[in-house]
């Protein structure tokens, strides 16, 4: 154990190399090891031990790092962007994020990760951050504006209209010219009616 208990994450190939264990022998210590409390499941086959988990708890760090990997290729954004960013009144405390995968949800005992899809072209706009010797990736404040207005579902431009001049309440000087730029670049690459429109409720 500890091996792993050094490992922000690992997986039942890294667990069977470090154990000398395979097959049913690897199944049944996993199976009893998460059932002792020893290790926790992040998502099927992707565990931490209790001890790291203790070590990094209210982490941020390890929390967005392990949001890049039960989801990858992925990058926060949408709610928790705009939240760490002040641009929304609101606190989040799921961790959400924008994968060219499916969209899921994943609950665990480090508590809620959201993933939406986006199609590839769009799949951009985020910054690295070194953490843990590793690089993970936190979409900019123009790009998880984009994403949140792109992927919400509004049933009339009325809708559409009154979130972006009061239901969001979003300080919009916030963004700068750089910022409003690059927000009005994803636009132009979606080529969507519908974030047209938002460009032309924000007067950027």
């Amino acid at each position: 154990m500890e091996y792993i208990d050094k490992l922000p994450y690992f997986n039942k190939v890294t667990l069977g190399t470090a154990l000398g264990k395979s097959g049913q022998n690897l199944d049944y210590w996993v199976k009893t090891r998460l059932k002792s409390g020893e290790i926790i499941a992040l998502k099927k086959g992707l565990f931490v031990s209790k001890d790291y988990l203790l070590k990094n708890s209210g982490n941020n760090d390890f929390y967005r790092y392990i949001a890049n990997i039960i989801t990858f290729p992925s990058y926060l954004s949408l709610e928790y962007v705009l939240s760490i960013n002040n641009l929304i009144p609101e606190a989040v405390y799921t961790y959400t994020s924008i994968t060219i995968k499916s969209s899921r949800i994943f609950k665990n005992k480090l508590g809620n990760f959201s993933y939406r899809n986006i199609k590839k072209e769009l799949f951009i706009g985020f910054t690295e951050v070194e953490v843990f010797d590793k690089k993970i990736y936190i979409a900019t404040k123009a790009k998880a504006l984009f994403d949140y207005l792109y992927l919400k579902i509004y049933r009339s431009r009325t809708m559409l209209k009154y979130d972006i001049e009061e239901g969001l309440r979003i300080d919009w000087d916030e963004f700068d010219e750089t910022e409003k730029l690059e927000f009005i670049g994803y636009v132009n690459l979606s080529k969507s009616t519908k974030m047209k429109r938002v460009l032309k409720y924000l007067k950027w």
